[in-house]
């Protein structure tokens, strides 16, 4: 198969690598060192155990016209990056290509091919002018979750911290010829990617967490056990989580596992700081909209208040406008 991955770095290049090793014709979009390096080398990457696994027929453009027509397209940017490569994408595309959206938070095609009232229906929230909806056709998409941890360590070189999971969804539940064969794809290089009935349910057990921890952790700068151990934002977790579940509920969504297991889950986890403060202390956009704001505009939606969200929300929004107003990033300095 012919694998174009949109945004080579840390997710991407982990799946690069491992589809490129299993035979796949991979090619990364990227830019700066990271496609000088990809150009002269390929990818590479650091396991666990510290092997390293080395993939050197990995293509690196910056110009997504030359790649040509894929079989799939892996979209590994942030939810708030994908609008601005989203007309360009258009060159990769063939009759039967897949697109795999594989943004954290609620997606721009959540309610599509979804039935019920709010069929169709836009998430303004992560696509405001719905420059990704007319560019990203839904009949092309494939849903996914990304549960491992990797890190770009340097330009052409990705870190595996924990995890091989990438769970797979066609919109409709349906089990297609296509979404097999992409799994088996993905199966043949080394991942567990099975295919979901239901691959919003998915979205929201991750989710859960990451609209709570995230921005809790951005504000405080403190790591998930700190703050499932620390009474008082536990509390405020469990009370963010809670109205999300509300609303999902109302979209019928179906919880496997109880707040208190999900809280258990990201406390054990340790010592790790979430996406979000990283993106604080590197000077980065946030990714508010996708984990926080999405959730706040399907709770306008299906009726259901938001306090805690939404005093969350205020404060995150105001950090980071403060950064980006200055240009500037925060980090906590030790003595």
């Amino acid at each position: 198969m012919r694998v174009t991955v949109v945004g080579a770095g840390a997710i991407g290049g982990y799946l690069a690598v491992r589809l490129s090793r299993a035979g796949a014709d991979v090619t990364c979009i990227a830019r700066g060192p990271n496609l000088a390096a990809i150009q002269q080398k390929g990818m590479s990457l650091i396991l666990e155990d510290g092997t390293v696994e080395a993939a050197p027929k990995i293509r690196g453009l910056q110009n997504m016209a030359e790649a040509g027509e894929q079989d799939v397209v892996l979209v590994t940017l942030k939810a708030h990056q994908v609008q601005d490569v989203a007309p360009q994408m258009r060159a990769l595309y063939g009759p039967n290509t897949m697109v795999v959206t594989m943004q954290n938070g609620i997606p721009w095609w959540y309610f599509h091919k979804l039935g019920g009232d709010y069929d169709g229906r836009p998430v303004t929230s992560v696509d405001p002018q719905g420059i990704v909806a007319a560019n990203l056709e839904v009949d092309r998409v494939i849903g996914a979750v990304v549960y491992p941890a990797t890190e770009l360590v340097e330009p052409g070189v990705v870190q595996l911290i924990e995890g091989n999971r990438f769970t797979l969804g066609e919109l409709d539940g349906s089990r297609s010829e296509r979404i097999e064969a992409l799994s088996a794809l993905m199966i043949a290089a080394g991942f567990k990617s099975p295919v979901a009935r239901d691959i919003r349910a998915e979205m929201w057990v991750k989710l859960w967490g990451n609209l709570s921890f995230n921005p809790i952790s951005a504000l405080t700068h403190a790591t998930l056990e700190d703050i499932c151990r620390q009474p008082l934002t536990r509390e405020l977790a469990a009370t963010m989580m809670t109205e999300a579940q509300t609303i999902a509920e109302k979209l019928g969504i179906e919880f496997k596992i109880s707040l208190d297991k999900r809280i258990a889950g990201a406390e054990a986890v340790g010592a790790h700081k979430t996406s979000m403060l990283q993106d604080v202390e590197g000077g980065r956009p946030l990714e508010l909209e996708a984990l926080v704001g999405s959730v706040r505009e399907l709770g306008r939606i299906t009726g259901t208040p938001t306090p805690a969200i939404d005093a969350v929300y205020a404060l995150v929004s105001l950090l980071a406008q403060t950064l980006a107003t200055q240009g500037g990033k925060l980090a906590v300095q030790s003595r």
